[in-house]
């Protein structure tokens, strides 16, 4: 009854130590290139200004203006 005591809280202390905070300065070395939904974002910029160009409206992006793709 000790030995399955003592496995249980060893196995405890063993699963805790594993969760920890990530510091927002540390986030950058956990993200990999391959999990990011765009993988140009120079090509993203161009799909999304010519959409809301073509469609007269901004969808959220931080775009502004009209239809006619002068913005």
């Amino acid at each position: 009854m000790i030995i399955v005591k003592s496995l249980v809280i060893i196995l405890c202390a063993l699963s805790l130590m594993a969760c920890s905070d990530v510091l927002p300065r540390q986030r950058g070395n956990l993200a990999l290139p391959q999990m990011a939904l765009t993988t140009d974002a120079l090509e993203f910029g161009l799909r999304q200004h010519t959409a809301f160009s073509k469609e007269a409206a901004s969808g959220g992006y931080g775009g502004g203006g009209g239809g006619c793709g002068c913005n």
